[in-house]
């Protein structure tokens, strides 16, 4: 059974931009070793501009778990705090 891949907006992009460039989609699809077909579709998302969006969600997608991170280590340190209080 397939496993299927997912693929980062950015190298979705750049396919798109390669074929619309005047690669064959032919040669695009065997060199990533992907469908025809999934190239029409990202070549078409990319002329109507959702994979800026898609970039941009990721982006956010970063920052939020950055931030949650910082909080987590907050957290911990808070808990070590109280623990060390409650036993003096």
């Amino acid at each position: 059974m397939k496993k299927y891949r997912s693929h980062s907006a950015a190298f979705k992009r750049q396919v798109a931009e390669e074929f619309i460039a005047g690669e064959t989609l032919h040669a695009l699809a065997q060199r990533h070793d992907i469908s025809r077909q999934l190239i029409r579709i990202w070549v078409g998302k990319f002329e109507a501009g959702a994979l800026d969006s898609d970039v941009q969600a990721a982006d956010l997608l970063q920052e939020y778990e950055a931030k949650i991170a910082a909080l987590e280590r907050m957290v911990g340190r808070q808990a070590l705090e109280i623990e060390l209080l409650k036993g003096l």
